[in-house]
């Protein structure tokens, strides 16, 4: 084996460390995330997304 095919090949199995890490990591990393809590208007309503006069417009307008 040449000098040039075994530099190769370690550099073949450093990468493969590497990217063994890094799938670890980010599972780790999914599995302790925690969900965002809940918006909250001071009405205790829910805030985001709602559904106004100007949206229903626009579905009905984009309906085939």
């Amino acid at each position: 084996m040449k000098k040039d095919q075994q530099a190769r090949g370690a550099k073949r199995r450093e990468f493969l460390k590497i990217a063994g890490l890094g799938a670890v990591t980010g599972a780790a990393a999914a599995v302790g995330a925690k969900p965002a809590a809940a918006n909250v208007d001071a009405d205790g309503k829910r805030a985001g997304y709602r559904e106004t006069a100007h949206v229903k417009k626009a579905y009905e307008l984009a309906r085939f």
